[in-house]
């Protein structure tokens, strides 16, 4: 039988090899096809995880939703896109948010307060006698009286697709709740094309389908982002071409360097730039991956550099260049914040404050970050992002497409703690510490565990294929008590059943009950299928041949 060699690492600092059975011709397109048929499997789970968010988080109950409605109204009824400052709610919406009992607190709420609307004690208004989006009540005018939408400081790129699918799907005159869910199953697509994007980042970078499959799952550990891509908000879109740009740069920092690569990464970080100005967070990260990538001289690798800014520029950079020649600003602020209404900060506790908030918000900070997760999930969550980091960092394997992949979720944390603690100089509160801004990384960090786990399995493809069960059931379990952690924080009041939490939620939802017990026996299928496919995955890998990833190939 002929042999090859297979590098393993041992305890002893030596590198030893030794002979394992060259697999049959077949076997590695039928563990490409195994690795496919697992992946979509994952990936269904994540739309069904993020589905289920969809149905669960109240209305209006996700920051900004309502703005975010209003603006797709607003261009989905031919209302164009006002100046920053110069949009204001339609009748509609206001209606809407009137309707959903906005200004109330969840149960669940971080802290009670006995002198505010409790959501537990309002009334839900009846489906068929919630308003219909109508032509009369579709824009709003200045002379309403009704406060400005800020969404326009925004390019309005994710605003027309969503007009767009109201208008595909003549949800255009339909209740408002119907727009509403309509629009945050759109992110949930959005959510699900990034799966099989962070899963082959991880491929790429290790050679290995299980890594793939680890990263595939890791979106399932965090309930902020089931939360906020279940709900109608512009990140869905910043985190699709963030997804975009981390592949392609992966290929990139492991040796693709033609040119169609760079004009394809120009292409989505331009795209992106038409959503909101995080997308520009890519940049380093690509910059980064070429300088690293190895097969080119620097000139020639320049170029691609300079090809795919060029084409970012030209397709979305022109629109913040334009913001700053006409407007005076990168972003102009939609609507200013009064500093008498921030509570005020003492300027020795601003550092700390804005790494524990950014971090509490990342992994759970439901509604408008009223709900908080447990702090212990907030910890241990942290704790294996920095030891995953460190370790695909250190350990030889992978570093170069590490450290690359990394740029994007480090450089987007300090962008938000950068911006906070500007907005302390001039309002002596902390604003704007959102995790959900730092969402563009999840495809990296789901890259960046994955590499983890294989190099702590010691780049043994079968071992991580040993371990993709044992992550994908942690992630599973994590995702289902995070949406059941939310329900009870959303729908059950103090000293109540569960029956009658399922009974308000019932009665706030948009959908009948038949619809809704068929969306959750389907979440269901999918989350058994997700484990089934991934504990049979060891079983269905065949023996792999020797590919990227190995000692000697340092990505």
């Amino acid at each position: 039988m002929p042999w090859h060699t297979e590098v393993v690492t041992d305890t002893t600092p030596h590198v030893r090899q030794r002979p394992v059975p060259t697999p049959t011709a077949s076997a590695p397109d039928r563990s490409l096809r195994g690795y496919r048929r697992a992946l979509v499997v994952l990936t269904l789970a994540v739309a069904a995880w993020g589905a289920v968010w969809a149905v669960v988080t109240p209305p209006f109950q996700a920051p900004d939703e309502q703005n975010h409605l209003n603006s797709v109204l607003r261009l989905a009824y031919g209302g164009g896109w006002p100046a920053p400052g110069d949009a204001y709610f339609s009748p509609a919406v206001v209606d809407a948010v009137d309707e959903a009992a906005y200004h109330s607190d969840p149960p669940g709420r971080w802290v009670h307060r006995s002198d505010a609307r409790q959501f537990v004690d309002a009334d839900p208004v009846p489906r068929d006698e919630r308003t219909r989006v109508e032509t009369t009540t579709a824009l709003g005018e200045a002379s309403s009286g009704n406060d400005v939408d800020q969404m326009t400081q925004h390019p309005p790129l994710y605003y027309a697709l969503g007009a767009g699918l109201l208008q595909a799907t003549s949800l255009t005159d339909a209740r408002w709740d119907q727009a509403m869910l309509a629009l945050r199953l759109l992110d949930v697509l959005l959510l699900a094309l990034v799966v099989p994007l962070a899963a082959e980042t991880a491929r790429r970078v290790t050679g290995s389908p299980s890594a793939g499959l680890v990263a595939a799952a890791f979106p399932l550990l965090l309930p902020q982002l089931g939360h906020i891509m279940g709900a109608v908000n512009n990140d869905a879109l910043v985190l699709l071409a963030c997804a975009v740009v981390t592949y392609l740069a992966s290929r990139v920092v492991t040796g693709d360097l033609r040119w169609r690569v760079a004009v394809a990464i120009g292409l989505a970080v331009g795209l992106g730039l038409l959503t909101k100005v995080m997308v520009a967070f890519a940049l380093p990260t690509v910059g980064v991956a070429y300088l690293l990538a190895r097969g080119r001289p620097w000139p020639a690798r320049l170029g691609r550099v300079g090809v795919a800014v060029g084409v970012a520029g030209v397709v979305g950079g022109w629109w913040w260049v334009r913001n700053v020649l006409t407007l005076g600003a990168v972003q102009p602020v939609g609507l200013p914040r009064d500093p008498a209404t921030v509570a005020q900060v003492p300027d020795a506790e601003v550092p700390s404050l804005i790494v524990e908030k950014l971090a509490q918000a990342f992994f759970g900070n439901l509604s408008w970050l009223e709900v908080r997760i447990p702090g212990a999930w907030v910890v241990a969550g942290s704790v294996v992002l920095i030891a995953a980091g460190l370790v695909a960092l250190v350990l030889p394997g992978a570093r170069r497409a590490a450290a690359a992949l990394l740029l994007l979720p480090g450089g987007l944390a300090l962008g938000v703690a950068y911006n906070a603690w500007d907005a302390h100089a001039v309002t002596g509160g902390l604003v704007a510490v959102q995790g959900r801004y730092v969402f563009g990384g999840v495809p990296a960090l789901a890259a960046v565990v994955a590499v983890a786990v294989w190099q702590l399995v010691r780049r043994s493809e079968r071992r991580l294929a040993l371990a993709v069960p044992v992550f994908a059931t942690l992630a599973l379990t994590a995702a289902v008590w995070g949406i059941a952690w939310a329900f009870e924080a959303f729908y059950r009041g103090p000293g109540e059943s569960v029956g009658d939490a399922v009974d308000r939620w019932l009665a706030w939802s948009p959908l009948e009950a038949v619809p809704l017990l068929v969306l959750l026996v389907l979440a269901g299928v999918a989350f058994v299928a997700a484990l089934v496919a991934t504990v049979a995955w060891p079983n269905r890998l065949a023996a792999p041949r020797p590919g990227p990833g190995s000692v000697k190939d340092d990505r």
